[in-house]
């Protein structure tokens, strides 16, 4: 039996053993059936222990700051955009592809620079000018 695999890229794809989806009721609109019908989806993915990530995917997924992210590296996407539950499914499975896919591609590094010579003094004309308008808005003796 082939497992279930959401792919990624051409070269990453997260089999589904490692996705545990969990089907609760959804808040909000929606009549009678939001009360009988659990259409929302959690779905939860480790990070930290995912052995189909490679380690600088997992380091860079784990750096970011997303609140979706627990403290012990567990990303938690809840699902409850549409009504019926394999669409739900589908939308947890896409936000969790689009998250990943994110973080696929390495940023590049900063390179320190200075202020030019020229920019230095430009600032420091518009600071004169500014505290000379300032200055003549100070309170004068008009007797």
């Amino acid at each position: 039996m082939a497992t279930e695999q959401i792919q990624i890229s051409p070269r990453l794809a997260i089999p589904e053993t490692e996705i545990v989806e969990r089907f609760v009721r959804a808040s909000g609109a929606g009549g009678q059936n939001v009360n009988k019908v659990s259409t929302a989806v959690e779905l939860r993915f480790d990070i930290a222990h995912s052995p189909s990530l490679p380690e600088p995917l997992r380091e860079r997924l784990l750096a970011r700051r997303d609140r979706r992210v627990t403290s012990e590296g567990v990303l938690v996407i809840d699902a409850q955009r549409f009504r019926t539950q394999d669409r739900n499914r589908q939308d947890a499975r896409e936000r969790l592809a689009s998250f990943i896919q994110a973080s696929l591609s390495v940023p590049k590094a900063r390179v320190a620079t200075k202020p030019t010579y020229g920019s230095k003094l430009r600032r420091l004309d518009q600071k004169k000018e500014r505290a000379q308008v300032k200055r003549g808005r100070s309170t004068r003796n008009w007797e």
